[in-house]
């Protein structure tokens, strides 16, 4: 008998620490993170203490391109990822698979995330000093539609407008600066590198800012899933967004510990403000959704309330 008791009473131990590792593997997220700043709140939320502080556990798997990104995704491998609308709406095209949760980063006044730069000693000075010249994009990209969307919002027509096609950033940034192309769009901190270096802003997302966004995107699993962990996740992000827009010093080591940045603006480029809870709205997600039909990248568009939620904004603190 006291061996039946002894055997019921490791099965319940057992029992027990299995239980325990189930819900440690069901409020834990992955979170795919590009080398760029969008990610800062995320690493510095990690680093203070404040992700753990909202009791969530959060592993961030470094990617070197959205393409090792995306397949990850598809792999299964990872609860959300740093992306934004265009590829939302790519993996929503045949069934819906993600969620959009909220913004990473939006494009403020003094705070661009795109520019349009000409080569160092240019003439061009305007956006239609640009018709009919070559201006060098990564195609079928957020990099594309900001290009786009910036050029026709300053009145230039569509067949206007001609891009070619150097999808490698770094190769992209030589180009310009070598002068082997006369104009390109680059992302900052490199596009603040260049104008540091000589290179011409002739537009930048300031000018027409609701082009210009990067999303937290979670698989509908997750949201489904973990939508404590999720929650509790999001409220961490977005304190770790209030105190750097505080005290931008307060995260400069902790953004050159994990995002590569080039040598002569290190010390000086102005850390930007990073939005507060929110997603991107319907007309953003319309404009979108028309580029890509337009350019043939889908056939049936996902609708917006089926790929973006503002819905995980809060949790219960006592839990």
């Amino acid at each position: 008998m006291r061996c039946k008791t002894v055997i019921i009473m490791f099965f319940l131990v057992f029992l027990s620490s299995f239980n325990s590792r189930v819900c440690a593997e069901d409020t834990s997220l992955r979170v795919a993170l590009l080398p760029i700043l969008d990610s800062l709140p995320f690493y510095f939320a990690k680093q203070t203490g404040i992700m753990k502080a909202h009791g969530v556990e959060a592993e961030a798997l470094p990617v070197a391109s959205a393409l090792e990104r995306d397949q990850l995704m598809q792999s299964g491998r990872l609860d959300g990822m740093l992306t934004e609308m265009i590829t939302t709406a790519s993996f929503n095209r045949s069934s819906l698979t993600i969620k959009i949760v909220r913004n990473a980063r939006i494009s403020y006044p003094d705070y661009p995330m795109f520019r349009i730069l000409a080569t160092p000693g240019s003439p061009v000075r305007s956006p239609t000093n640009l018709k009919g010249s070559p201006i060098a994009i990564s195609k079928n990209t957020i990099i594309e539609f900001v290009t786009d969307q910036l050029l026709l919002n300053a009145g230039i027509r569509k067949e206007d407008i001609v891009k070619q096609s150097v999808p490698v950033i770094p190769e992209r940034f030589q180009l310009l600066m070598q002068g082997r192309i006369k104009a390109a769009t680059l992302p900052d901190p490199l596009a603040r590198s260049a104008i540091e270096a000589g290179a011409i802003e002739i537009a930048s997302d300031t000018s027409y800012p609701r082009c210009a966004v990067s999303v937290l995107a979670f698989t509908n699993r997750s949201v489904n899933e973990k939508t404590d962990a999720l929650r509790r996740f999001l409220a961490a992000w977005d304190e770790a967004a209030a105190l750097i827009n505080r005290n931008p010093e307060s995260a400069r080591v902790i953004m050159l510990k994990n995002i590569p940045f080039p040598a002569n603006i290190r010390e000086t480029f102005k850390i930007p403000t990073f939005p507060r809870n929110g997603v991107p709205d319907n007309d953003q997600w319309d404009d979108v959704i028309k580029w890509m039909l337009a350019k043939g990248l889908i056939d049936s568009p996902p609708a917006y309330h089926d790929s973006v939620t503002d819905l995980l904004f809060s949790y219960d603190k006592t839990r």
